[in-house]
């Protein structure tokens, strides 16, 4: 059986605060697909997370970022004055952050269809 995927983009929402942008504010949490195996076995491809646009970034924190022309999820980690996204599987490397990024959000849950696939985070 072949499955194709779609990829959808993120969309930035227009400055302001709370404006609505298909029914949701902007700091609204929302969720999205795992893709890919890069934070297994935390969450894998096809599980669905939520994610906290209004929560800031913290060591160790699970977040959705844009850097480099791409959107990431991965694990934050603070090393003294530097920054990486880090993936949970082996074969993907850790990215620093050295330019400007963007978080999206921070993942406070992974959802699931029976509870012990569910699990918050903070």
């Amino acid at each position: 059986m072949t499955t194709s995927r779609e990829t959808i983009a993120i969309i930035p929402a227009p400055a302001g605060d709370h404006q609505e942008i298909g029914g949701c504010a902007e700091a609204e949490p929302y969720a999205l697909r795992v893709i890919g195996d890069s934070m297994a076995p935390e969450f894998l491809e096809g599980q669905i997370i939520i994610v906290d646009p209004a929560l800031p970034p913290r060591d160790g924190a699970y977040v959705v970022v844009d850097y480099a022309g791409e959107t990431l999820f991965r694990r934050f980690v603070v090393e003294g004055a530097r920054r990486y996204l880090k993936a949970l599987s082996e074969g993907h490397p850790a990215v620093e952050l050295t330019g400007a990024f963007h978080v999206r959000g921070v993942v406070v849950q992974r959802a699931g269809r029976r509870r012990r696939e569910r699990k918050h985070y903070l």
